[in-house]
């Protein structure tokens, strides 16, 4: 089996890799061909626009939290039925878990995938250094394919053909072209980056002047010819084993405008395993769905919906009366934020939420946390018996406040290790079958971990 697949990678962060990588999918994906995306990396908002653009989920490669062979796993299952795969890198090209290796980036995943690159590189300020810096890329570590370079944010195009001549002379791969400044729609960005993709801010008319934008400046039927020549020799995915009807379990899942951090390997794992999910807005319903064996609180913004979250005070009382049930509740980042008593805004002002966690949270103006961290189980939980690891990452804008003597009846039953620290911290805060936590951890890598949470669900987790 053979996937055509272009990896669209970076020299560094802000190159335009994600505006790229949109235009590629709007592109052929008008074509006619079936565009299968993926996102290197933990991010959450890139793989919507993605996922936007190409009309089918988008799925994260990420070998450091995922596996190696996961990775390889869920590419051939996820782009088995497409004509084309793309795959938009993280930072720069070698940039990822590790300052020593390429563990982690996108260099690794091209490698695994043996899948062609093109590199887009930064042209701003920039002529026959150009040329230095794309070969510097070539040959800084082998094993890597490149179909092209494609040079974004020109000045003119006297400027471009300088850029290609220049590549030419120092034997460069191919040159794919020159995107002029301003060509390519700005995205809409928060402090995370950008904010996640609907039709209001990546609008058809977007998508289309994003194809159009490609169409134009980018050799398209060349790179397609490329991505099939160069097309790995791939292996045939394994299916999981569907669960009978009589074995599902409800878990309500938190989706709305708030809530929407969630990686779709990881539901269907749940899914496949016997998870029926169902959807409920913590903004819009006054209810929880009837007939729940669990609730799952996902990451997102409640932040920036925390009147909203709070003026919905039937769906706080339900959601803390569910948590009081004895019934398991998962909630990460933004879902701990909204299972706290609140939230503080950076002006103070306080907005009260369903108040289960006897403690507040509260916006910073600095970055709190992001990067790679391992849990370890110091007590059993609802994904694993003690000792179990799993691994994830952080990025949130906010803190719990200090706290409470109520605090104490809650156990923290992480043994947190942040990738680039030996210090180990107490994190994960469980009390009876409830876990909350600002880790978004990938648990659909990780079958024990299914399992464990279905069975909670269940009543049959020790928990």
């Amino acid at each position: 089996m053979r996937t055509p697949a272009l990896v669209i990678a970076g020299t560094h962060s802000g190159t335009g890799k994600t505006s790229v990588a949109l235009a590629a999918a709007a592109a052929f994906s008008r074509r006619g061909l079936r565009v299968q995306t993926f996102k290197v990396g933990p991010d959450f908002l890139d793989p919507s626009h993605l996922a936007l653009t190409s009309g089918r989920p988008c799925y994260n490669l990420d070998p450091w939290m995922c596996g190696a062979e996961y990775v390889t796993e869920l590419f051939a299952r996820k782009a088995a039925d497409a004509d084309l795969a793309i795959v938009e890198g993280v930072m720069g090209l070698y940039d990822g878990a590790s300052s020593t290796t390429s563990e982690g980036s996108t260099a690794e995943v091209a490698r695994l995938l043996r899948a062609p690159i093109l590199l887009v590189a930064d042209a701003h300020g920039a002529a026959r250094s150009l040329a230095a810096t794309v070969m510097g890329f070539v040959g800084f570590e082998p094993g890597l394919r490149f179909v092209g370079v494609l040079a974004n944010r020109c000045g003119s195009e006297q400027h471009g053909r300088w850029l290609a001549e220049s590549l030419a002379s120092a034997g460069a791969p191919a040159w794919c072209g020159a995107i002029p400044r301003g060509a390519l729609p700005s995205l809409p960005s928060r402090h995370l980056g950008l904010v996640t993709a609907d039709a209001t801010n990546l609008s058809p008319s977007v998508i289309e002047t994003l194809a159009d934008a490609f169409e134009r400046y980018a050799p398209v039927e060349r790179l397609l010819q490329a991505a099939r020549e160069q097309a790995p020799e791939g292996h045939e995915p394994r299916k999981p084993e569907p669960v009978g009807p009589a074995r599902r379990v409800r878990i309500g899942i938190a989706r709305d405008r708030a809530f929407h951090f969630y990686y779709p390997d990881t539901l269907e794992a749940l899914e496949a395993a016997g998870v029926e999910w169902v959807a409920f807005s913590p903004l819009a319903d006054a209810c929880l769905p009837d007939g729940l064996d669990g609730l799952y609180l996902g990451g997102g913004y409640p932040e920036e919906h925390a009147a909203d979250l709070s003026a919905n005070r039937p769906m706080r009382e339900a959601v803390r009366a569910f948590c009081q049930s004895g019934r398991a509740v998962y909630a990460e980042c933004g879902g701990l934020m909204y299972l706290s008593r609140g939230v503080e805004r950076l002006d103070g002002t306080r907005h009260a939420t369903v108040g289960i966690l006897p403690v507040w949270t509260r916006m910073v103006e600095k970055r709190k946390a992001l990067g790679y961290v391992e849990v370890r189980l110091r007590a059993a939980s609802l994904w694993g018996a003690v000792g179990a690891t799993a691994r994830g990452h952080e990025f949130h804008y906010s803190e719990l406040t200090a706290p409470s003597s109520e605090m104490s009846a809650w156990s923290q039953v992480y043994d947190l290790r942040r990738r680039r620290s030996e210090d180990v911290a107490g994190e994960g805060f469980q009390r009876g079958r409830v876990l909350a936590s600002y880790v978004h951890l990938h648990l659909g890598s990780r079958p024990d971990a299914v399992g464990a949470w279905v069975a909670s669900c269940r009543r049959e987790g020790t928990a």
